[in-house]
């Protein structure tokens, strides 16, 4: 009996609701359900690029506590203050990396007669093969430069806005390193009591499981941040001693740029190996950029099926598809900083979110967030299964 006879037979005015099929009415439930999550989303992610001068300092700032936090609590461990602790590991880690920054840009100078050189010669030879092979006449060839030296003089005012366009953003990638730099002082310092004092805004039955999980993320912070330090200089060495035998010039600039870029997982590596290629094929011409974008392939090889699988995969447990995926959504809402970040987020939520669906009575004090499998709630559960076993 439909509903509309249901009311009739018991003398009642139907319902509006009763002549809508239910899968309709259950559609609509389910519509404006998703549009009010979907306004949500918007609204936060909104507000995160409306305050993306804070958003990304603290972002990379967590991820570089996570970097640096197992070496503070290591000497934490050998009974240094952990004020001094977080001075020793910052100061030591800002003498690296600027020591690394001056080494490749020594590299680059002394580098950088050799390569006018070889990219001279490299444009005699098209000019040659132009003419010689395509049948060029040198006129046309002349015109050609002429016509480009024109357009950039034509357009010398739109460069120079572009130039203190540049000059304002380095200002503010300045400022945003000092912020990163002093919020990262204050996680290394005293993380543990901001953690515990946000977490007081967590109702008082869930707030040990939201602890386990803020933990649980962390953790995978850390061995994310871990594991892609590790694919990054397996990277950088393998592309670096390439182009160190096929005599390609800037070879520790080039390998620096590999390191670099591959904290951006799969786009940085395919970015940094196209520039390898063309430096290659500028200076040394078409054979040796065949050699190196060989030499790049072999090492993507290598990363996306060992490297990937032992470290990241065991680190995340994300999947490619989904690690792709937020790479792609993040360079749309935040470009080159939404892309280093999607893939640590997913990370974090992944771990979190495990640890909410799964562990039924965690404890705070039993997780270690500097070891790699405090990150994987999975253990637990299997442990659980066991004794109801």
């Amino acid at each position: 009996m439909s509903d509309g006879q249901q009311f009739q037979s018991s003398g009642e005015a139907p319902a509006s609701d009763a002549f809508v099929p239910r899968g309709l009415r259950v559609a609509a439930a389910f519509a404006w359900r998703f549009l009010l999550v979907i306004a949500a989303l918007y609204v936060v992610i909104w507000l995160v690029a409306r305050l993306s001068v804070v958003v990304v300092p603290v972002s990379v700032a967590l991820l570089l506590s996570a970097l640096l936090a197992p070496a503070v609590g290591h000497l934490v461990n050998v009974k240094v203050p952990r004020g001094l602790a977080t001075a020793i590991v910052l100061v030591g880690g800002l003498a690296v990396l600027g020591g690394l920054l001056a080494f490749v840009v020594i590299q680059f100078t002394d580098g950088l007669p050799q390569l006018q050189k070889q990219v001279n010669t490299s444009l005699s030879q098209v000019r040659d093969w132009l003419i010689n092979d395509l049948h060029l006449r040198q006129e046309q060839i002349q015109q050609f430069i002429d016509n480009s030296i024109s357009f950039l003089q034509n357009n010398q005012a739109a460069i120079t806005t572009n130039a203190l366009t540049t000059a304002s953003t380095v200002g503010e990638i300045l400022t945003g390193f000092l912020l990163t730099l002093f919020i990262t002082i204050f996680f290394l310092a005293s993380g543990e009591r901001i953690w515990q004092f946000l977490i007081l805004g967590v109702p008082r039955p869930v707030r040990a499981r939201v602890d386990v999980a803020g933990r649980r993320g962390f953790a995978s912070l850390v061995s994310y941040v871990r594991a892609t330090a590790a694919v990054a200089v397996v990277d950088a060495l393998g592309i670096g001693i390439g182009l160190w035998i096929v005599r390609v010039p800037l070879v520790i600039p080039l390998a620096t740029l590999v390191f670099l870029s591959a904290f951006v997982p799969i786009l940085g590596a395919v970015l940094a190996g196209a520039v390898a290629v063309l430096v290659a094929l500028v200076t040394n011409g078409f054979v040796t950029a065949l050699i190196v974008l060989g030499i790049v392939i072999l090492v993507m090889q290598l990363e996306s099926h060992i490297l990937q699988p032992l470290l990241l995969g065991r680190a995340v447990k994300l999947h490619p598809l989904a690690v792709v995926l937020s790479i792609a959504a993040g360079f749309v809402v935040g470009g080159i900083a939404g892309a280093l970040l999607a893939v640590p987020l997913l990370a974090v939520l992944n771990a979190g979110i495990r640890s909410l669906i799964h562990e039924k009575n965690p404890h705070p004090e039993d997780i270690d967030v500097l070891h790699d499998q405090e990150a994987l709630p999975g253990g637990a559960v299997q442990v659980d299964e066991s004794e109801v076993g």
